[in-house]
């Protein structure tokens, strides 16, 4: 004989509780989420947003309708963003904070858990760069105690701080902004590579142990991206946009692959295997080629500003009308570079 569900005194079946509608009905819209790689709704921590990448990071998630939750030291201009976001029909919450200091931390995500209950995704974008040859850092350990403290230490306080929680939901993504010159080896940023290079080691272990518990990560190997944190270092080659930059954190987040690189970076890895020594030369002609900046010097230059300058803004140039033609190939040459190894993981 068939069971029957439980029957109250007017012979309806018993009501379900609202609240177990409502998980019901969460817990469907969390399936379908991921099912989708849909950013709606979700719950996004970036670090380091008030400049540079993070800014554009953050305001490129909220226009994929999430609520971003954006850290950074500077209160006014991490203020500016928020505002920029929400005027633009966002959501975005700014939380002062410093990564390199384990109660600013604490404090913070225990703010964000008490305001929003959980958070889906971090984004450990905060970074210090130095760009100096090992020569004149002999006596300046305290460069790679720096970048240590916000590139890994940072990460590592953030990333383990909510950690649990994502555990506890089952769910977790998490973008670690890393450099394409850990592949290549750059010259003259040993302090800042050395950083990178422990978190990638570190996100390798993690995305081994976390595999079972729902909680995956991404590591974008950047290329050189025009901010203001590479202003002291002066001319370095060919740079990407923040909004470039910016593309590819969505990507990470929606797609979720395990790394994203650039084709320089691919290339340089598969010489490192090939040919160390025709690469190392390579290397050396340019370290050669391009010198310490006046500011790794030590030098002041008698015309340079106290402060540092703002980013101008060059107008982007009008598009060339494309043909049809010229679209579908040019998509479908995409498509096909994700499949390197190395591209998009």
């Amino acid at each position: 004989m068939n069971a029957t569900p439980d029957r109250d005194s007017t012979g309806d079946a018993a009501a379900v509780p609202a609240s177990d509608v409502a998980r019901s009905a969460e817990d469907g819209q969390i399936r379908r989420n991921r099912r989708n790689r849909d950013l709606t709704g979700r719950h996004v921590v970036i670090t380091g947003a008030s400049s540079g990448i993070g800014r554009a990071a953050a305001l490129a998630v909220a226009a994929k309708g999430a609520t971003v939750l954006l850290l950074a030291r500077r209160g006014e201009e991490l203020a500016d963003v928020v505002a920029e976001i929400r005027a633009a029909g966002g959501t975005a919450e700014g939380y002062q904070c410093d990564v390199t200091e384990s109660d600013s931390v604490d404090q913070t995500v225990k703010a964000i858990l008490d305001e929003y209950g959980h958070v889906d995704m971090l984004v450990n974008n905060a970074g210090r760069s130095i760009r100096r040859a090992i020569h004149r850092s002999t006596d300046r350990l305290h460069d790679y105690e720096r970048t240590m403290a916000v590139n890994y230490f940072g990460a590592l306080r953030m990333t383990l701080a909510l950690l649990p929680q994502m555990r506890e939901r089952r769910f977790g993504h998490i973008v670690q902004i890393s450099s394409a010159g850990v592949q290549v080896a750059t010259p003259r940023f040993s302090a800042y590579l050395a950083s990178k290079a422990a978190l990638d080691k570190f996100t390798e272990v993690a995305a081994v142990e976390t595999m079972a518990d729902g909680v995956t990560f991404t590591t974008i190997h950047m290329p050189l991206v025009r901010t203001p944190m590479i202003t002291p270092s002066g001319a370095q080659g060919p740079s990407e946009s923040p909004e470039w930059a910016a593309a590819t954190i969505v990507r990470a987040l929606a797609e979720r692959p395990k790394r994203i690189d650039v084709p320089l970076g691919t290339l340089a890895e598969y010489g490192a295997l090939v040919t160390p020594k025709f690469r190392d030369r390579i290397l050396h002609r340019y370290y050669r080629a391009l010198p310490d900046s006046p500011a790794a010097k030590g030098e002041q230059l008698e015309d340079a500003p106290e402060t540092a300058v703002p980013e101008t803004t060059v107008p982007p140039a009008a598009p060339r009308p494309r043909s049809a033609a010229r679209r579908v190939t040019g998509t479908a040459l995409r498509r096909a570079a994700r499949w390197v190894p190395g591209t998009h993981w």
